[in-house]
């Protein structure tokens, strides 16, 4: 296994009260597969995606992600915003993890010149973000990650903030760069109709302390295009999702309702 998580816990002081957001989360994500997590707002999602980051420490548990390759970063992260900086070009702000570690100029203009091809941005190399559209500032983030060849790409909800039909675009174009790649991600979504378009498996987590409350395989089949939706089994797997989903979001919201009265 690429990637396992085994009784992880997060617990933390908010308001002189311990909250916990995870709570003994257990998941093993294979090497190439392409893991979506669904759950309520607050399930500890993104909590999840930032522990197994090492951006976030664990109050309890373990992370064990294998290195396959030497020398290059175990993880990168591509979150909702962009984050690029404003004063690089295209080409800089892909290059800038490639800056940090070190690496000769010759073969971080290789890395950041095949990134940019991979997602068709070679002719806006010497841009500057407020000269992009959304969906093209997204792509350079994405590109930015992949140009430190992570063993595992972790993905915060990034299409969130664009508009239905560049979202869509996004992501075909992800699936593209997957399939190219091979590399083993793991993506934070809202959307169910995202998470069986993009996903081997969605892991569902419960209302807050996260927990994972079920797995599910998504047998649809590969390359995998908006046409599935239109299948009968993309139906049945999307209901019998958001059967269990809707009871998580119920549940948060009685929660919230139950902690607003108190």
């Amino acid at each position: 296994m690429k990637v396992v998580v085994t009784d992880v816990t997060v617990a933390f002081e908010s308001h002189g009260h311990a909250v916990v957001a995870l709570d003994r989360i257990s998941l093993q994500v294979a090497t190439g597969e392409f893991v979506c997590l669904v759950g309520p707002s607050g399930s500890g999602k993104s909590t999840l995606l930032r522990v197994v980051a090492g951006l976030l420490p664990q109050t309890s548990g373990e992370v064990r992600i294998e290195a396959s390759r030497p020398g290059t970063p175990l993880t990168a992260m591509v979150f909702q915003e962009h984050a690029l900086l404003p004063w690089r070009t295209v080409l800089a702000n892909v290059a800038f993890g490639l800056e940090n570690r070190g690496v000769a100029r010759a073969e971080r203009e290789r890395r950041t010149r095949e990134m940019l091809a991979l997602v068709g941005l070679t002719k806006f190399a010497h841009h500057y973000p407020h000269q992009l559209s959304g969906g093209m500032k997204q792509r350079v983030g994405i590109a930015r990650a992949l140009a430190n060849d992570p063993e595992v790409l972790l993905m915060d909800e990034p299409f969130a903030a664009l508009d239905a039909q560049t979202r869509t675009i996004m992501q075909e174009e992800l699936l593209r760069i997957w399939a190219s790649l091979g590399t083993t991600v793991i993506y934070v979504t809202h959307s169910l109709e995202e998470a069986l378009l993009l996903g081997d498996r969605v892991v569902l987590m419960t209302a807050r302390p996260g927990r994972v409350s079920q797995v599910f395989p998504v047998e649809l089949g590969r390359p995998r295009g908006l046409e599935i939706r239109g299948s009968q089994a993309y139906g049945m797997l999307l209901e019998k999702i958001w059967a269990h989903l809707r009871e998580e979001v119920v549940r948060a919201m009685d929660e919230d309702r139950n902690k607003n009265s108190a």
